[in-house]
């Protein structure tokens, strides 16, 4: 008797976060130094940890790629996304939050090479990983 394998279950996407810091008419943003999205400008944020919220693991993530801390989170989309790790396909929901500036002094750390403030038009001529600029106008117009 010969029995067909099912096809191996793929693995569970990955929760990350990020967030939408708009403050002074700018928005806080991070220039990615790893793959899959190195070079890119982004909000700042990563992947959800173990036993961390949502707003625990936003907080958390923008204190380490920014130094900054942030007040009033709330969640504004989740975003489907995929990405080539190590030659092999990689999904990712991106739960996406608005929040303010509470305070800190602005550093690129963790995986972020940059970090800097900027205006809707200075974030139009930077290469955005995907959906950054229709956010960033949903929340400015807010």
């Amino acid at each position: 008797m010969h029995t067909e394998e099912a096809p191996p279950t793929p693995p569970a996407p990955i929760r990350a976060v990020s967030a939408a810091i708009f403050h002074e008419g700018r928005f806080l943003l991070v220039r990615r130094g790893r793959a899959p999205a190195r070079g890119l400008y982004a909000f700042p944020g990563g992947r959800v940890e173990a036993g961390e919220t949502l707003v625990e693991a936003v907080r958390r993530e923008v204190m380490e790629e920014t130094g900054a801390h942030i007040a009033a989170i709330a969640h504004i989309v989740d975003l489907e996304l995929s990405a080539e790790r190590d030659e092999r396909r990689v999904e990712f929901i991106l739960s996406v939050h608005s929040a303010a500036f509470a305070g800190g002094t602005i550093v690129a750390g963790d995986d972020a090479d940059m970090a800097l403030w900027v205006t809707l038009d200075e974030m139009a001529a930077l290469p955005l990983a995907r959906s950054v600029y229709e956010i960033a106008q949903r929340v400015a117009s807010a």
